[in-house]
């Protein structure tokens, strides 16, 4: 019977929303306030949940200390107070809107877990604006 199980995590942000190919205007008329040139943040939230089997030695899908590390080295330090745009090599040429660092965050934790463990990102941008991804 596969179980799902669940970490939340933190991390603060800078980003601007811009697609270099538009003009000025469209990328205004677009993405509005998020593309202002100084850029703007976020407290972002996480929650990486863990679905798959017991295993009937430990009792666990994956040990929390486990996961709780392998975010806090994979994610929080690589996004934890950095401007995204410039301060990532995985958003030098990818516009980071939450939907794509939902993606990317799951593919960098995706390379670390059992294949046989399902994955889903939850990443908050406000409390009322989400993204969810299943990979």
């Amino acid at each position: 019977m596969p179980i799902s199980v669940t970490r939340k995590a933190h991390f603060n942000a800078a980003h601007r929303l811009h697609n270099p190919k538009w003009d000025e205007q469209t990328n205004q008329e677009v993405f509005g306030l998020c593309n202002l040139p100084n850029y703007h943040g976020h407290n972002y939230d996480l929650e990486v949940k863990v679905t798959g089997e017991i295993d009937p030695e430990t009792g666990f899908v994956i040990n929390l200390k486990t996961l709780k590390d392998l975010i806090r080295e994979q994610i929080e330090k690589r996004f934890d107070h950095k401007n995204l745009n410039k301060d990532t090599v995985e958003f030098a040429n990818l516009n980071p809107t939450a939907e794509n660092i939902a993606i990317v965050i799951w593919n960098i934790l995706r390379a670390h877990l059992d294949s046989e463990l399902e994955l889903e990102i939850t990443l908050y941008e406000t409390e009322r604006n989400f993204v969810c991804y299943k990979g």
